[in-house]
This record gives structure tokens, sequence and C-alpha cells, in this order.
């Protein structure tokens, strides 16, 4: 079975040995913790959002395929301001989701996000 592995770009690929998501030949979507950057939780969900969409892009995936999501937050009270930007990209096709509160990387991170998605029609003969 081979897996593709696709890179953003990040410096921390290289320095921490990982890419930014791996889609296996049955068609998952396995896209790394990601972080963003701005000046608020909300900002930062956002941008870490952004990369994601790029991921999945490129994976051939979309939004409605993601089927898990992880938040990773190093204070749960933040979260909830970043509801309405989750429901925005989620909208109809909500995945299933779990929050952390644990201490990321680095204290300038607010939020984290790892997704898990299922290319669709990826089960279909010949694909």
């Amino acid at each position: 079975m081979t897996h593709r592995r696709i890179h953003s770009g990040s410096a921390f690929e290289p320095k921490m040995a990982y890419c930014r998501a791996v889609v296996t030949a049955d068609g998952w979507v396995h896209v790394a913790g990601t972080v963003g950057q701005g000046a608020t939780v909300v900002d930062q969900c956002r941008a870490a959002l952004d990369t994601i969409g790029k991921a999945l892009a490129e994976a051939g995936a979309q939004w409605s395929d993601v089927v898990r999501v992880h938040y990773i937050l190093p204070d749960r009270t933040e979260f909830e301001p970043c509801w309405p930007v989750l429901a925005e990209v989620f909208g109809a096709h909500p995945p299933a989701a779990t929050m952390f509160e644990a201490g990321l990387i680095d204290p300038v991170y607010r939020i984290e996000i790892e997704v898990t998605a299922k290319i669709a029609g990826s089960d279909e003969p010949g694909r």
C-alpha cells in the first residue's frame, strides 16, 4: 500500500519529521495537528482551517469528507468564540468532534486542529 504525503512548506515539517497530511491508498486523509497565526483564538482558528482546507483540496477531499476533528486548546474557555467559524466551515456536514485542553508547542498558539477525512467515492471500484 502506498501513501501520498502532502507538505505545506511549514518550517516545522522537516525539523519535526512530519508532513501536513497523509493520503492512504484507500482514500483516508489524515491531516496533522495544525495551528494558525493571528492575534486572537478566532484569527488562529481561521488560519489553521485555511491551511487544513488547502491540504484537503490537494488530497482530493473537501470539508464534507471530514469525519473526525480534534480541537486542542490550552484554555478551554477560548473554544466557544470559535464555534461560529466551525459552523461556517462544516455547515450541514459536521464531523464527530472532540475538544482537548492541553499545552501547545508554543504559548503563542491558542488552538490546534487535526482532522481525518474519507475521500468521497474512494470505495468505488476502479478509484
